[in-house]
């Protein structure tokens, strides 16, 4: 899915729900209505399946993970509905989308009508797009339109992970009418962190704190409350790992979504943010080895290999490139058998001190907004580093084997090297992600996998010719 770039999706209504009727809350086992004073409701087949310490949607879910399929089916349907909807919202992807799929229709639907718009579409998206238009045609046609709204939106964007089940304050309105209003609204609103002020026009005029709210003093008009400010809004196509960096800076609980004409849609809180670095830190850790970005344990094996062949295939080319150069030396190496077991260890303390490099890079491009200046600086930082920790190692390598081997010469040149290589390591680990990311990639890709090939290659090479230079000619 993807946002169309000249024209705006209609916006999904901010919509009030009443609460659920009672009868959705009961379980299929007992019959609709309410169950009468002094009653327990019958336990469920399942009922055991969950231990008493799982009263956490979180654990509830991670519960839920190790059963099978049916039970999770049976333990979801027996649950109150809003037990039943932060239980699903919680799940792994792919096993919501199972439970989805799998489940009732009726079922379904009554556990994501109770969910959060954002957390339902998140579910929804994951779903087979068949089944899911089959469960949004069941829902109510108000539910159904706001959800086909959000999902319009790319996942990986502002919108896409906005929630839009918000409490808005016209601007006319006085303190004591705002939280009059929130107070009817609470119970069907996602917790308030702040007031959004809007004019008649649905446009964000002002951002209160429920703080200042209750500290104002009584019939002050709302919008002298807000006083004036400074918005801090994110555009409703913004990427949302720019949503949680700018969330992370100014240390906010949510930030405004809005549209190109100032229009507030939703806002993204920071539990959403939460899950969007730790989705970007997982896909970065994966990237670099050249594995799926999106894969885990349940991912499909066959899909798995596909994803990671072509990296394999790539790393293949380079360690051959490694092999010929080592080839190449193949008289220097039949003449001193020591330089076959010295090489790798050049190779290696380089790729190491490449990694490192590379690590610190990543981390600064996935939590901070690319500065060209301030990257490059850093990759000549990185090789400062790699100069003072060449020059320490080198040493430490010459006297090692000067003291082991009773040859000066050969401790030179294997400390030479090794300078040499981890200067090289220390500057392409810094380079390798900004030049991915100026070719238009993704600066974690399979930066490892590059890396690696050049501190092997230039390593090996480095070092033979320094010892066919200086020992064997």
């Amino acid at each position: 899915m993807s946002t169309r770039p000249d024209s705006y999706p209609e916006r999904p209504e901010v919509v009030s729900r009443p609460p659920a009727p009672l009868e959705a809350e009961n379980s299929v086992t007992a019959p609709a209505g309410e169950i009468p004073e002094g009653e327990t409701p019958p336990s469920s087949p399942c009922s055991s399946e969950l231990s008493a310490d799982a009263a956490h949607p979180a654990d509830r879910a991670e519960q839920l993970e190790q059963l099978s399929l049916a039970e999770q089916m049976c333990v979801l349907r027996h649950l109150p509905t809003d037990e039943a909807a932060e239980a699903l919202a919680e799940l792994d992807g792919q096993v919501a989308r199972d439970v989805l799929e799998n489940m009732d229709a009726d079922d379904a639907v009554r556990i994501l009508s109770e969910m959060w718009p954002d957390d339902a579409v998140d579910v929804l998206d994951e779903v087979d797009e068949g089944h899911r238009d089959v469960l949004l045609n069941s829902m109510t046609p108000e539910d159904a339109l706001e959800l086909r709204a959000l999902l319009t939106f790319d996942p990986d964007t502002a919108a896409g992970v906005m929630n839009t089940e918000i409490i808005l304050v016209n601007s006319d309105a006085s303190v004591d009418e705002a939280i009059l209003q929130i107070r009817s609204e609470l119970e069907d609103k996602e917790m308030p962190y702040y007031v959004y002020v809007v004019n008649n026009m649905d446009k964000l005029v002002g951002v209160l704190s429920l703080r200042d709210l209750m500290l104002s003093k009584p019939g002050t008009r709302i919008l002298d409350a807000v006083g004036k400010q400074d918005l801090i809004t994110v555009p409703f196509d913004a990427d949302k790992l720019e949503v949680a960096q700018l969330l992370g800076h100014y240390n906010f609980l949510c930030l405004p979504v809005v549209d190109r004409e100032g229009h507030l849609m939703g806002v993204v809180t920071h539990d959403d943010v939460i899950d969007i670095l730790q989705d970007e830190a997982s896909a970065d850790m994966l990237g670099m080895v050249g594995a799926g970005q999106t894969e885990d344990v349940d991912t499909p094996w066959l899909i798995s290999v596909r994803m990671r062949l072509p990296w394999l295939v790539i790393n293949m080319l380079n360690s051959a490139m490694s092999a010929f150069i080592v080839y190449m030396f193949e008289g220097s190496i039949a003449q001193m058998a020591l330089l076959a077991v010295l090489m790798p260890m050049v190779a290696n303390q380089a790729g190491n001190t490449g990694q490192q490099a590379l690590a610190v890079m990543i981390r600064q491009l996935a939590t901070e907004k690319f500065d060209r200046r301030k990257a490059w600086f850093a990759v000549l930082r990185e090789a400062k580093i790699g100069i003072l920790t060449g020059v320490i190692m080198g040493t430490l390598a010459c006297f090692s084997i000067m003291l082991l081997a009773d040859n000066l010469l050969l401790g030179a040149v294997m400390g030479g090297a090794l300078l040499l290589d981890m200067i090289l390591g220390a500057v392409a680990g810094g380079s390798i992600p900004l030049i991915l990311r100026a070719l238009g990639r993704d600066p974690a890709q399979a930066s490892s996998i590059f890396l690696t090939a050049l501190t092997d290659g230039a390593g090996f090479f480095i070092f033979l010719s320094l010892a066919s230079l200086f020992l064997l000619a």
